[in-house]
């Protein structure tokens, strides 16, 4: 903040009992000397003399009064001398060889003009922040220090700037938090002696120059290109997985159709051959047979009386005359090898005989 600035705001806080009592001791000497003029120039000696005493007594009075704001402290000295704090309210001090030195102890904002910094980097940017600072001891902030508003605001100026010289740019851009901080850091040590405690720092703005701003929107440009590409790249190849995985899918489909398939056309094809051996067993048991009915029948016309038979043509014998006679059960026909158990259940014979069954009844 500028000298000008200050003063403007010295003079917007003034008011009556702000005056120093020099300038309000000088202001009613010259009213009483004016006024002393005026009246022994009108009225007889002894009446301009009690006049002159009134008007002396209404500027004593006034200059011996002083009133202190509810959110002020006020520092009092007599002849130069410092004498003590004044807390609100009204106070009766030496008139005319006193002086009042207001404090304003609410929190107050410092604004830190625009400032030129270079960073670590050699990239030149401006900055500018709020101080808020607060007054809490205005014994050592009169005594300590001239101007503790004017103080403060350059040591935030040159805080700031050796702050941001000691960061990288992208620093500077991104972590405003720290810069906050490390101000703070810097002002709390030296306003600390006058008097006056930092609340808060808040940078406003951190602008690079103009060909820095350009690169950065350059670079910016074509990270989003690059992204855009990445992620172009990654659809595609997502979209040639799945493709694979779908043609993969279809192909172990199709291999399992096709076994499938395969199966059930070996086990027709075995379904099949057994059929055809168990007629061909049952055709050749019957051939047997007939062929041994036919040399018993050469036997019987033979003239021989002792004759020599095997022990298979008299089994099949015996078990074609059952199937003659009815003693085997409709659908029985006669008995062929057998299958173990795992083989009839890999062919479906039990399935076939019972359909075979079930059309002889019918």
């Amino acid at each position: 903040m500028s000298e000008r600035d200050d003063v403007f705001y010295q003079l917007g806080r003034l008011t009556a009992g702000d005056i120093p009592r020099r300038l309000l001791g000088a202001l009613g000497a010259v009213t009483v000397l004016v006024a002393a003029v005026v009246l022994f120039s009108i009225l007889s000696p002894l009446y301009a003399a009690g006049a002159l005493l009134l008007v002396l007594a209404a500027v004593t009075v006034t200059a011996s009064v002083v009133v202190v704001q509810a959110y002020e402290k006020t520092v009092l000295t007599v002849f130069g001398e410092y004498r003590g704090i004044l807390e609100p309210g009204i106070h009766l001090v030496p008139p005319f060889v006193s002086h009042t030195y207001p404090f304003d102890m609410r929190t107050q904002t410092l604004d830190v003009s625009k400032q030129e910094a270079i960073t670590r980097d050699n990239s030149p940017v401006h900055a500018d922040a709020i101080v808020y600072i607060r007054v809490m001891d205005a014994e050592r902030a009169f005594l300590e220090i001239e101007n503790y508003r004017n103080a403060t605001a350059s040591l935030a100026q040159t805080t700031l700037r050796a702050v941001i010289g000691d960061m990288e740019l992208d620093d500077t851009l991104s972590r405003r938090d720290t810069i906050n901080e490390r101000i703070d850091k810097e002002l709390a040590e030296p306003t600390d002696a006058w008097g006056v405690r930092i609340e808060a720092v808040e940078v406003q703005t951190v602008m690079p120059s103009q060909g820095v701003v350009s690169a950065m929107e350059q670079q910016s440009s074509a990270e989003r290109r690059r992204r855009a590409m990445i992620l172009e790249a990654q659809g595609e190849r997502q979209s040639a997985i799945e493709t694979a995985q779908g043609e993969k899918q279809a192909s172990i489909i199709r291999a399992q159709g096709s076994k499938q398939s395969q199966i059930l056309e070996a086990q027709g094809d075995a379904v099949a051959t057994v059929l055809r051996a168990k007629s061909a067993e049952s055709m050749g048991e019957r051939a047997i047979v007939e062929r041994g009915m036919e040399a018993v029948e050469r036997i019987g016309r033979s003239p021989s009386t002792t004759f020599v038979l095997p022990q298979e043509l008299t089994s099949l014998v015996g078990r074609y005359g059952k199937h003659l006679s009815g003693g085997v059960e409709p659908g029985g026909g006669l008995e062929s090898l057998g299958f173990d158990d795992e083989t009839r259940e890999l062919i479906g014979i039990d399935d076939y005989e019972a359909d075979f069954v079930e059309g002889e009844r019918q």
